[in-house]
């Protein structure tokens, strides 16, 4: 069949690479810059033009857990790609981020080729703890030709000192305000998630690509037991992003006048439509409202009239899912009815969510679901920080007549968002805005609810009360009066 001509700098995947590995002996394990090699291998084997590597004209990756200063540095040597321009981002940048870069650079001319890889080693990780021995990596210490950084920090001091140090509880929270927003019961919502999440694991067990493959039931998720504590309620551990894993991606695009000379079969082309993102930073306890997401919305309007598709239109969805709140909030966003699958890996709890490289495992499988004609459009969603930044990406097995389309919404974001200040040691009443209770190893379960005061602002308060605690867990507390003095919950 004879296709039309493209214009020559029409951006395209072209190579998919993706790496997984389960070593009980973390001395046999690949670290995590050779699993970025072999996934960036497998992309070059898999465009049918392995040579493409060394003619690469950037070379993108995403920190992750690892010490190495510029492993985009150790790649450009290896596949001798003398020409590439290595980036380095840290973590708090979003990884769409780094795609849509690579296509803008792509489509305006700058580069013909370019490469988005990263790996997380988190299992290797856990083996050599369990062991009591360290997961050693090479030295790699050279510095990058440019650094990607957030501009701001991902949490309010006053959160990490009440206790919300990690993603989980303010995730929590969040999922307690937008439960009491739908008027669900306590029980009701949890019922609801693990009904959700459950489907999210039998599309896992599909995926030769997860992690994890057992499909465990709703209740099997819902509840609190041995291999599936309770981390920040309502979430169990199936309920969170699964981290410990040793996963790798790589992404290989370049222009359509690139692929014609290199003759890669079209049945290997993907094309990105449309990406869109906000990156205002806003702590969450800062934040006017807990409810929805002014960036998500604003990035979901912006990626579909880019697109000049209709939600209804999209074949194939996966939202960002580290916890359930991501899921809700980014199918709100974008009109995605919560009837239809919403994850095509299974998501993160279940697919498993490598350090700050997850989307690219996304975004692989999404690509080779649309090679293998299980769709002809999808939209992803991402995530960097607790909701703090987000973006979409639109693909398609055909190239859109308008080319590659990149929207950054921060400044609209920014400039219609509401910041609150928070304080920790206050005094008085409050009405409670959202809470959770933390359930860390070794420690009593802590209660932690973010109250609006009478002063229009926002505090932080916490309380060890069992009865308090099990009173929490059971009743909707969001919209409750309560006293507080000094921080602590008095009534």
């Amino acid at each position: 069949m004879n296709l039309p001509p493209l214009p020559p700098r029409t951006p395209i995947l072209v190579g998919i690479g993706v790496i997984m590995q389960r070593e009980e002996d973390h001395t046999s394990a690949l670290e995590p810059m050779d699993l970025m090699l072999e996934a960036v291998r497998a992309a070059g084997e898999d465009c049918g033009a392995p040579e493409l590597l060394a003619q690469l004209g950037s070379i993108a990756v995403p920190r992750g857990r690892w010490r190495y200063r510029n492993p985009a540095g150790e790649i450009k040597r290896t596949v001798g790609a003398v020409n590439a321009t290595t980036i380095v981002s840290s973590v708090g940048v979003l990884q769409q981020t780094l795609i849509a870069d690579a296509c803008a650079a792509i489509a305006e001319g700058r580069v013909d080729s370019a490469l988005i890889t990263g790996a997380d080693a988190g299992y290797r990780i856990l083996r050599a703890k369990i062991s009591g021995a360290r997961a050693e990596e090479r030295n790699q210490d050279d510095e990058p030709d440019q650094r990607l950084e957030p501009k701001a920090e991902l949490r309010h001091e006053a959160e990490v000192a009440a206790g919300l140090a990690m993603p989980v509880g303010l995730y929590a929270v969040l999922e307690s305000a937008r439960r009491a927003a739908a008027g669900l019961s306590v029980s009701e919502h949890r019922d609801r998630m693990a009904k959700r999440y459950a489907r999210f694991a039998a599309i896992a067990a599909a995926n030769p690509d997860a992690w994890n493959r057992k499909s465990p039931t709703a209740e099997q998720i819902r509840d609190d037991g041995p291999g599936n504590p309770m981390q920040a309620f309502p979430y169990t551990r199936a309920h969170c992003s699964t981290w410990n894993v040793d996963q790798a991606a790589a992404l290989l695009l370049c222009s359509a006048e690139k692929a014609e000379a290199l003759g890669i079969d079209r049945a290997r082309w993907v094309f990105p439509l449309a990406s869109a993102e906000a990156n205002h930073m806003l702590a969450v306890s800062a934040r006017a409202d807990l409810i929805r997401s002014p960036g998500a919305d604003a990035a979901a309007k912006a990626v579909l009239e880019a697109s000049g598709l209709t939600p209804a239109e999209i074949d194939l969805v996966e939202l960002y899912s580290c916890f359930p709140v991501a899921v809700d909030t980014f199918a709100d966003a974008a009109g995605i009815d919560e009837g239809r699958a919403l994850t095509v890996t299974g998501g993160m709890p279940f697919a498993g969510g490598p350090y700050n490289n997850y989307f690219f495992q996304a975004t692989a499988r999404t690509a080779k679901l649309l090679r293998e004609g299980q769709g002809r459009t999808a939209l992803l969603s991402c995530v960097s920080g607790i909701m703090t930044k987000q973006a979409f990406a639109l693909w398609s097995t055909e190239p859109s007549p308008n080319g590659f389309v990149r929207r950054d919404v921060t400044a609209e974001v920014a400039a219609n968002a509401a910041e609150l200040s928070v304080t920790l040691d206050y005094t008085g009443p409050g009405r409670v805005a959202g809470y959770t209770v933390v359930h860390e190893r070794g420690a009593a379960p802590k209660a932690i609810a973010l109250i609006d005061t009478n002063l229009s602002t926002r505090a932080l308060v916490t309380s060890e009360a069992p009865d308090l605690i099990a009173a929490m867990q059971d009743d909707e507390w969001v919209g409750r009066r309560i006293i507080v003095k000094a921080g602590r919950i008095a009534a």
